[in-house]
């Protein structure tokens, strides 16, 4: 009895038996095999009996099935070939591991509100433990909601995306969070088969060194959210002006929307698209029921308020490029990926406040100057569907300035002016509003500078009795500076470096030398202090007149800016009323090199103040920071100190890398005796009481001001430099390329209104602190002198009238050529 066979467990089941006779085995219905009969053997005949013969059709499909599972076997093959070579040449993920993001520069005041950040990527690194759940739940439900599932692959989603990519004509994704991690560190963004295997390859190896916590947290610090946000937690402040833990569940939704394309999809640029993908979030949540169905019902229904990029904290932008260069300086390049946070010694509303005293100044002068004109014309359509349009395009090309904004000219008359604004309001401005325009109005005006419709012009909001008023102004083109600083350490308590720091980046501040003017006088008086002069000392106020042989140069015949002579009168009034011969008596009286030696200690610059009598009117060239730096030695009785920004710095964990520390004031700072700075202060608050500053005192009703007004020749240049004993504060206003500023623009009417708005605001809770009297001076009579002075020991009446050259003939007056244009 033959044996029964079974067939090899690599021999093919359906194969079809051959014509030779000694065909192969088949299967019946039962799908068992058969055993050949001995007759069947010996006959020859091969079988044909033993079964049905299977359709042509199910061979060809056994066929095409053995084709793919050889075919898989094959690839399964490569893939591991390639894995093998591959996985030992991944990147290492050390950076991962030691994460390190690059965090920007950001510069903050004092209290901590944010002025300013530096650096490529707007970064805040924030543990997962600091992140709210609520944030991480909204991306888990539209990233990867089996994150904590998978182990870095998730191959359901790799299967379900294949599927689509086949059945649709759009590609969809099929990366998890670790991927993504992968991908944004290491690899690009191309699609391509080997990026996806290293992708894949890469995650594993991720999911393997780190867990689950710590690659979501470099997940949603890491990647780019728009506006060069990096980071959930800067894209919160970037989008919405808050930190994470004061999200809604709506505005979470609308950030973990933003990984998909961050610049399709955030709500700046494309709010509507935003939105909607905002709202499909919002039913993720609750499908996976990360929210309750009322949480649910009011995200859906709440609307959010999208910070405006434009929108500033406050306006440092002056003072904090002056902490970027000095962080650089120490720092370099690492400035800007280090994460640190610089604190100043600002305050952000004394800032504010003086930033708007500074623009308040100068657009209240730029109101008396002639109107100059529109900024530009252009063609409105007839069509009113299409006007919107045209004014929108127009005003693209004038972006606000602040508070001055740009308006397209609807109608124009000398009564009434109708304008519309980029938002789409329309504004009618008549009366008082119209006044800085005239010129414009009139139907006599140069066509030039015609205000007409089309014409693009400037309108600032005023409040007026309790009521908003539109005015028509123009982009003024005088500048301006204000700085503050505590004469006790330097600290900076405000600065602004300009009218707009967007239109001109020049720091007026640090970088504008000016001549002072009459601001300069009492650093020539305090020198003759140390000569024996005092507030009683009469100098004649009488006319002078310095021939070319004189001065050196050109003949010589200074004024008063009143332009009349008063005769004898003590140095006190004389500094009051700011009389330029007395201050000129003096100089000469004291020597021209003496004081220039004597201004050295006060932080000026020899060289920059030229020893000739021209120097007792402010001849030389000075800046703000400069002259705020002198006056702080007057304030804090003769010590010289260098003004300080930083108060301290921290990197992005907190960790303090330094902190100005407060020291006391050593002799190396003396400058000048304290008796020195008493009587000069003394003869400073006269200024502010009965003088050309008197205003100041008047409004700010308390007596501890100190200050003196200064302009230029011809009006170029406008200063008031004051203080009180816990705040020197100085303003200047002068056009870059000096010009006149007017024939009656004054240092006291231009640059004191200014002081006298931050003062008043930077002295609310400061109490009156009157500077007290040092030793070695004594007071009689009402006046105070050195000791040494006192009883007539000093200069009772300066005597040397038989020094100052006679009146000059009528031919050399003629070719007067003021050393101030020099």
């Amino acid at each position: 009895m033959p044996s029964k066979k079974t067939p090899e467990p690599s021999e093919p089941s359906f194969d079809a038996p051959s014509d030779s006779g000694k065909g192969g085995r088949s299967k019946n219905d039962d799908g068992d095999t058969p055993r050949k009969s001995a007759k069947a053997g010996k006959s020859g005949k091969a079988g044909r009996g033993d079964g049905p013969r299977r359709p042509w059709f199910v061979r060809l499909l056994g066929w095409f099935f053995g084709l793919i599972l050889a075919g898989v076997a094959g690839v399964v093959l490569l893939v591991g070939m390639a894995l093998a070579i591959a996985y030992p040449q991944l990147p290492d993920i050390s950076g991962l591991t030691d994460y390190r993001p690059k965090l920007p520069l950001r510069v903050m005041s004092s209290e901590g509100q944010l002025l300013a950040e530096y650096g490529e990527e707007r970064r805040s690194y924030s543990d997962i433990r600091e992140i709210p759940k609520l944030m991480q739940d909204a991306i888990l439900a539209i990233e990867d909601a089996r994150f904590y599932q998978h182990g870095g692959v998730d191959y359901l989603g790799v299967i379900r995306a294949g599927m689509a990519n086949v059945s649709e004509s759009k590609s969809q994704g099929a990366s998890t969070i670790t991927m993504q991690v992968a991908r944004n560190f290491y690899l690009s963004t191309e699609k391509t088969f080997t990026r996806k295997i290293y992708e894949i390859l890469l995650a594993l190896k991720i999911e393997s060194a780190l867990p689950k916590e710590k690659i979501l947290e470099i997940y949603m610090n890491q990647i780019f959210l728009g506006h060069r946000a990096y980071g959930f937690a800067a894209a919160s402040e970037v989008y919405f002006g808050k930190p994470l833990k004061d999200l809604s569940v709506a505005e979470a939704a609308m950030l973990a929307g933003l990984p998909k394309a961050p610049s399709a999809y955030n709500p700046i640029n494309n709010p509507r698209r935003a939105v909607l993908r905002q709202q499909y979030i919002i039913d993720r949540m609750l499908e996976m029921g990360f929210i309750t169905p009322e949480q649910h019902a009011q995200a859906k229904a709440e609307k959010l308020r999208i910070r405006p990029p434009q929108e500033a904290a406050s306006h440092a932008e002056y003072v904090a490029e002056l902490a970027r260069q000095l962080i650089f300086s120490q720092y370099g390049d690492e400035a800007y990926t280090r994460g640190l946070n610089v604190y100043l010694t600002l305050h952000a509303d004394e800032q504010e406040r003086a930033y708007r005293a500074l623009r308040r100044g100068i657009m209240d002068y730029e109101r008396r100057q002639v109107y100059r004109g529109p900024e530009a014309y252009v063609d409105l359509p007839a069509d009113p569907k299409e006007l919107d349009t045209r004014i929108a395009e127009a005003l693209s090309d004038h972006p606000a300035n602040d508070e001055l904004l740009a308006a397209v000219v609807l109608e124009a008359s000398p009564k009434q002016v109708v304008a519309a604004l980029q938002s789409g309001e329309s504004v009618t401005i008549t009366g008082d509003g119209l006044k800085p325009a005239t010129s414009g109005l009139s139907e006599k005006g140069n066509p030039k500078t015609r205000i007409r419709r089309g014409a693009v012009i400037r309108v600032i909001k005023l409040v007026k009795n309790t009521k908003d008023e539109w005015t028509i102004t123009q982009l003024p083109e005088v500048e301006g500076a204000m700085v503050a600083i505590n004469p006790k350490d330097g600290s900076v308590r405000a600065l602004v470096g300009g009218f707009d720091y967007n239109k001109n980046k020049f720091n007026h501040v640090t970088q504008a030398w000016r001549q002072p003017g009459s601001s300069f006088k009492p650093f020539i008086y305090s020198s003759a202090l140390e000569k024996g002069f005092n507030g009683a000392t009469v100098v004649n106020d009488g006319p002078l007149f310095f021939d070319a042989t004189t001065t050196g140069s050109q003949p010589w015949e200074p004024k008063n800016y009143d332009g009349q002579f008063e005769g004898p009168m003590p140095l006190r009034r004389a500094l009051a009323k700011s009389k330029n011969m007395v201050s000129i008596r003096v100089l000469q009286s004291v020597g021209v090199k003496y004081a220039q030696d004597w201004i050295t200690r006060f932080g000026f610059d020899a060289d920059k103040h030229p020893a000739y009598l021209t120097m007792a009117l402010g001849a030389g060239s000075v800046t703000p920071m400069q002259m705020a730096q002198a006056y702080s030695v007057f304030a804090n009785g003769g010590y010289r100190i260098a003004p300080q920004l930083v108060q301290r710095i921290t990197d992005h964990s907190g960790r303090l890398l330094y902190q100005q520390q407060p020291k006391p004031f050593e002799d190396s700072q003396r400058a000048i005796e304290p008796r020195n700075a008493f009587l000069m202060d003394s003869l400073l608050q006269e200024v502010a009481r009965s003088g050309t500053a008197a205003r100041t005192q008047a409004t700010l009703k308390r007596p501890d001001i100190y200050g003196k007004t200064g302009t230029t020749n011809d009006s170029m240049d406008a200063w008031f430099a004051g203080f009180q004993p816990e705040l020197v504060s100085v303003v200047w206003i002068g056009y870059d390329q000096p010009r006149k500023l007017g024939d009656r623009e004054t240092g006291g009417g231009l640059a004191l209104p200014v002081w006298i708005e931050f003062m008043q605001y930077a002295l609310r809770n400061t109490p009156v602190q009157e500077i007290q009297p040092p030793e070695g001076v004594v007071n009689i009579n009402g006046e105070w002198y050195y000791d040494e002075f006192a009883n007539n020991n000093g200069v009772k009446a300066l005597g040397n009238e038989e020094h100052v050259p006679a009146n000059g003939t009528e031919e050399e007056k003629k070719s007067i050529l003021d050393l101030f244009k020099r």
